[in-house]
């Protein structure tokens, strides 16, 4: 297969992937959420790491901190578009109509990245590299939420810290 459709195809994965997130978004938030449903993510993400055992997956040191870098300051985003609150005596993710912007954004950011590195990356790493972009991203955004959720749990039973 020529690398281009690669590209393309991993594209339109990416579409999909991004709208069945702001599928599961709209529908969570309708839900009381619970600490499973905010760290569960990362851990099921994490199985994808297995892909560096491929030798054309692999990254080099600066591709690494690249991809950690921007994975986190997009997180920044995230961060800021999830709260929680107390409705109905359960902590409910609040909807926000920027998360879906800042989604859709961040969505529209990696398909032109895609697009313009993979001229210069191998494909193999390029994938390797929006893994850990996407991984360095979820993963600050799931421990702020975390702490969000537990600082309102905590409230919520009216639990104090020591």
């Amino acid at each position: 297969m020529n690398p281009m459709n690669y590209v393309v195809v991993s594209s339109i994965g990416a579409v999909i992937m991004g709208s069945l997130a702001l599928f599961v978004r709209m529908k969570a938030a309708k839900k009381p959420t619970n600490v499973k449903k905010i760290i569960l993510p990362p851990f099921f993400m994490s199985t994808g790491a297995l892909m560096y055992v491929v030798p054309e997956f692999r990254l080099t040191p600066m591709e690494i901190g690249e991809a950690v870098i921007v994975g986190m300051l997009f997180s920044i985003l995230l961060i800021k578009t999830s709260n929680f609150e107390i409705r109905d005596n359960d902590i409910y993710l609040k909807r926000s109509k920027a998360f879906i912007f800042i989604l859709v954004g961040l969505l529209v950011v990696r398909l032109i990245l895609k697009g313009i590195l993979s001229s210069t990356i191998d494909i193999g790493q390029l994938s390797g590299m929006f893994f850990l972009l996407a991984f360095s991203m979820i993963v600050p955004w799931r421990v702020a939420m975390y702490r969000s959720y537990m600082k309102l749990y905590r409230e919520l039973h009216n639990i104090k810290m020591v």
